[in-house]
């Protein structure tokens, strides 16, 4: 099950990311505070794989592309 927040990122990098994450099928969990929510992988049998969202990073920029980065490592592991 993936549980939405009801309000989107405030920067649109992130939240691009988080929609890429996702479309490739993993979890969102929302949270309060410094975390905007934890993205966890969404394979059955893969639940190694988690990263916090910040709802403040210092380089918005940098924080997407670790998020690209995760999910795309994660799928890399998946194929293999």
């Amino acid at each position: 099950m993936t549980l939405y927040r009801d309000e989107k990122h405030p920067n649109k990098h992130i939240q691009a990311a988080i929609e890429y994450a996702l479309a490739q099928g993993w979890r969102f969990y929302p949270s309060n505070g410094y975390a905007f929510g934890r993205l966890i992988c969404g394979a059955p049998d893969h639940r190694t794989h988690m990263m916090s969202i910040w709802s403040t990073p210092s380089v918005p920029e940098n924080h997407a592309k670790q998020i690209r980065h995760n999910v795309d490592s994660c799928l890399t592991m998946l194929k293999q």
